[in-house]
């Protein structure tokens, strides 16, 4: 009976050796780069009343960098910290829908931002071979696994909006330019947004043993934002260079400087080209009160990474060893 008992133990020992080895590396270093886009006002489809992916603009794409640590809280469930510095941009002259090019808006932002993600897999993460050796045995299963996982979080983020003026020629911060009249007596609802914002991270990636303690990957996230000012373009007009002198009466009430007038209102012509004799109601395109964006629909960006891996030892207490 005792000799059933020893050998039943013999049998069990590899089992419960191989699951537990996950805990032997539960931090992973994370260093990604990609392409990042902007789903907002500016730019789009040759369209009009798109949402989404529908409004997607290829000529937009910039750049994203990341770095960031995972930790496992099993082996089918992790949690990681980024840090990702962006670069986002729309431009109506990128799109031919006639009312958006003719409104001729720009930005360029900055995005610095800080995330933690829950992420989730049905799988096993399997480690590769030591050593990639031909007609090793074991070699291809262990080498050639792919783990998929899924994953939502949330995360802090900084954006600074800026166009170029046509004034001077030089970019400006938009925030403090107040250019849809915020904090005006005349736009009590309107307050100037911060730089500061949250969004909700969402999305799918993989990895690809490389070895013991390497990995590539990809991985697609979408930010979902509280906010509609990333591009600075959510609302009305409020001054217009198509109505009275360049800029009307209303930038001066509003305490607007020519250049901030200016990049609110750089439209292109009084009305679309070919679309002249549309009612109006005698109000040209761009005047105050008509519309400059869709409040209702929040702005978006996503990052597209591909990453390396690499796992370090976990300590006696539980700390990454390195």
């Amino acid at each position: 009976m005792k000799l059933r008992y020893l050998f039943l133990i013999m049998l069990l020992i590899p089992s419960l050796s191989h699951a537990q080895r996950w805990k032997r590396m539960r931090y992973e270093v994370v260093y990604a780069a990609g392409a990042t886009n902007f789903l907002g006002e500016l730019g789009g489809r040759n369209q009009i009343g798109t949402d989404f992916f529908n409004d997607l603009e290829v000529a937009s794409t910039r750049y994203v960098l990341n770095v960031g640590m995972r930790y496992k809280l099993s082996q089918y469930i992790s949690i990681k910290a980024g840090l990702s510095y962006a670069r986002v941009a729309g431009d109506d002259k990128q799109t031919q829908e006639p009312y958006r090019n003719n409104r001729n808006l720009h930005f360029r932002s900055p995005i610095v931002e800080l995330a933690a993600q829950l992420e989730f897999s049905w799988m096993r993460e399997q480690t590769g071979s030591r050593y990639k050796i031909r007609r090793v045995r074991g070699r291809g299963k262990k080498g050639s696994q792919v783990y998929v996982y899924g994953f939502v979080g949330v995360a802090g983020f900084y954006m600074n909006p800026s166009a170029k003026s046509e004034i001077d020629g030089e970019w400006h911060s938009l925030q403090p330019l107040n250019t849809e009249g915020q904090d005006s007596e005349f736009f009590p609802g309107r307050t100037s947004y911060s730089r500061v914002q949250f969004a909700i991270p969402f999305g799918i990636g993989f990895k690809y043993a490389l070895d013991k303690k390497s990995s590539i990957g990809l991985e697609y996230g979408l930010r979902k934002t509280f906010t509609d000012y990333i591009d600075d373009v959510s609302t009305t007009y409020v001054v217009s260079k198509w109505r009275g002198d360049q800029y009307g009466q209303y930038a001066d009430l509003l305490g607007m400087t020519p250049t901030a007038a200016g990049l609110s209102d750089p439209s292109v012509n009084q009305f679309p080209a070919g679309l002249e004799d549309i009612n109006y109601d005698g109000a040209c395109q761009s005047c105050p009160g008509q519309q400059r964006g869709d409040p209702t629909d929040l702005d978006s960006y996503m990052f597209l990474l591909i990453t390396y891996n690499r796992k370090i030892r976990t300590s006696r207490r539980g700390l990454p060893k390195f």
